[in-house]
C-alpha cells in the first residue's frame, strides 16, 4: 500500500522478448529464375466461322375441321344404323359430328348407346324418302339434307354424310351449296379396291351427259381427290374407253383424249384404259361420263358379289374344303375387307362449295363409320380449296363460258340463292313467302339450325 491510502493498481506483465536462435549455417537462397527464351508467336488465324443452325421448316398448323353433319333420316336402315355408325366414329376415330333429323328419335337412340347429351343435335321436320328423286329438294325445303347443307353454308359444319337417295342428295346439294367457280358439272368419285392402293373412278352417276371439256375437269377433280385420299403428288389419269389406241371411241372420248394429251392442263395423263383395267391398278384416276361410270361401277360390284358367293359355296361344299377354309380364315377375312364397299365409305360429290359423302342406301353402321372418317379426312385436307386450285390450273379458253358457278356468283344480292328466279309475269309482292315450320323448344343437346341476328333497338 502507498502512503496515500489508495490501493495499488496491478501492473500488467511485460511480454517476454524473443530469445534469438543460436547461430547456424545460413539457409540457401533460391536462385533467381532464368528468363524464358522468347519463341516466335504463331501466326494469327481468323477463328473458324460457325454457321448458325438453320431453323427447322415450320410445318403448317393443322386446323381441326368443323363438325361433320350426318343425315340420320336417310337410308334403308335409318335412323338406328346411321346413329350407331356415327357413335362408333366418335368413339374410335374422334370425329366431331352433329346429327340432323328428328330430335326425339335421335335422343332415344343416343340414350341406348349411353352418349345422350354428348353429340349435338339439329332438328329437321322432314326427310327425303328413298324413292324420291331430284324434285324432292323443292318439295321439302326443311328436309334433313337441306338443313345439313344450310349448316355448311353458315360455316357450322365442314361436310355432309348421307345414305339417302342419290338423286335427292345430289339435287339438294347442288341447289343449296352451289357449284364452285368455273366448275361445269359436279362428279361422284368412288374408290375401287385395287393394289397397291385404291383407284379413283369418276363420274359414278352425277352427270350422265357431259362435254369433252367436262371430262377434262373430271380429271382435275379426280387429281385433287387422289392427292388427299391416296397421298400421291402426281396421280396418273386414264380415260375409260373401248380401246387403248388414241383413235378409238366416240366423238366425246376422242375429243377428250386430244385435250388431255395436249399436256397444257397440268394433269398426268396416261392414255386410254379399258374395262379390264378397272381393277388392275394401272392408273390412279379413271375418268368417264356419269352414264358409263355408273354402269362400270355396278358391273364391278356385281362381279365381286358373285365371285364371293361362288367362293363361299366352294369352301363349304366338303369337309376338306371347310378345313382348308378354316386354315385360310385370316387371309380370306383380309380379302373380304379389302373388297367390301363398306370399307371405303361411299362416293364423294366433288365440285360444290362443300364436301358431300354419299353412302350406299343399304349401308349399315360400319359403312357410316367409314363415311364419317372419310369426310373428316377430306375436310382436314381442305378438299374444296384443293379442287378450286386444280380447276383454275386446268381452265382453257372453252372453260371461260358462263358456267353454273359463275351464274351463282353473279346472282343479285336481293334475291336469295335458293329461290328460283322470278318469272316475267310475276311480281315480287305477289310471290308468297316461304313458310318455315315452327321448331319445338330445343332441349339441352339440341342446337338451332339457323343463327338469327340479335334483335335491334325498337323503332317505335
Amino acid at each position: 500500500m502507498t502512503g496515500t491510502g489508495e490501493p495499488s493498481r496491478p501492473v500488467p506483465p511485460r511480454p517476454a522478448e524473443p530469445v534469438p536462435a543460436a547461430p547456424g549455417p545460413a539457409a540457401p537462397v533460391p536462385a533467381a529464375p532464368r528468363p524464358a527464351e522468347r519463341r516466335p508467336a504463331p501466326p494469327r488465324t481468323a477463328p473458324p466461322r460457325t454457321q448458325a443452325p438453320r431453323p427447322a421448316p415450320r410445318r403448317p398448323a393443322t386446323v381441326r375441321p368443323l363438325p361433320i353433319a350426318v343425315d340420320t333420316m336417310g337410308g334403308d336402315h335409318a335412323p338406328e344404323e346411321i346413329i350407331e355408325g356415327a357413335v362408333t366414329a366418335v368413339r374410335e376415330h374422334g370425329v366431331r359430328l352433329v346429327l340432323v333429323g328428328r330430335a326425339a328419335r335421335i335422343r332415344r337412340e343416343l340414350d341406348l348407346h349411353g352418349v345422350l347429351g354428348t353429340i349435338p343435335i339439329v332438328h329437321a321436320d322432314e326427310a327425303l324418302d328413298m324413292g324420291e328423286g331430284a324434285l324432292a329438294s323443292w318439295r321439302k325445303p326443311r328436309s334433313s339434307i337441306a338443313i345439313a347443307c344450310h349448316l355448311i353454308k353458315q360455316g357450322r359444319a365442314s361436310a355432309l354424310v348421307s345414305a339417302g337417295s342419290t338423286a335427292g342428295v345430289v339435287a339438294t346439294s347442288r341447289l343449296r351449296l352451289k357449284g364452285q367457280q368455273g366448275v361445269m358439272r359436279p362428279a361422284i368419285a368412288v374408290a375401287l379396291p385395287t393394289r397397291p392402293r385404291p383407284t379413283i373412278l369418276l363420274d359414278a352417276g352425277a352427270t350422265a351427259d357431259v362435254k369433252p371439256e367436262g371430262l377434262v375437269q373430271f380429271a382435275a377433280l379426280g387429281t385433287a381427290y387422289a392427292q388427299i385420299l391416296l397421298g400421291v403428288d402426281r396421280p396418273s389419269v386414264g380415260l375409260l374407253n373401248i380401246g387403248a389406241e388414241p383413235g378409238k371411241g366416240n366423238k366425246l372420248t376422242k375429243r377428250a383424249h386430244e385435250l388431255l394429251a395436249s399436256g397444257s392442263h397440268g394433269i398426268e395423263f396416261a392414255g386410254n384404259v379399258e374395262g379390264h383395267d378397272l381393277l388392275s391398278g394401272r392408273v390412279d384416276v379413271i375418268v368417264a361420263d356419269g352414264f358409263t361410270g355408273n354402269v362400270a361401277l355396278k358391273t364391278v360390284e356385281g362381279t365381286v358379289a358373285t365371285a364371293f358367293a361362288e367362293i363361299r359355296d366352294a369352301m363349304t361344299s366338303t369337309a376338306a374344303a371347310r378345313m382348308g377354309a378354316l386354315l385360310q380364315r385370316r387371309r380370306l377375312q383380309e380379302l373380304r375387307d379389302r373388297l367390301d364397299p363398306d370399307t371405303y365409305g361411299g362416293g364423294v360429290l366433288l365440285g360444290l362449295n362443300g364436301t358431300v359423302v354419299i353412302a350406299h342406301g343399304a349401308a349399315r353402321a360400319r359403312a357410316i363409320t367409314s363415311a364419317c372418317d372419310l369426310a373428316h379426312r377430306l375436310a382436314a385436307g381442305r378438299i374444296v380449296e384443293r379442287i378450286r386450285e386444280q380447276v383454275a390450273a386446268t381452265r382453257t379458253s372453252r372453260f371461260g363460258r358462263w358456267t353454273h358457278g359463275e351464274r351463282d356468283a353473279d346472282r343479285p344480292a336481293d334475291r336469295p340463292a335458293d329461290r328460283p328466279a322470278d318469272r316475267p309475269g310475276d311480281r315480287p309482292s305477289e310471290r308468297p313467302a316461304e313458310k318455315v315450320p315452327e321448331v319445338p323448344s330445343p332441349a339441352a343437346d339440341t342446337v338451332p339450325d339457323r343463327k338469327e341476328p340479335p334483335p335491334g333497338p325498337s323503332s317505335g
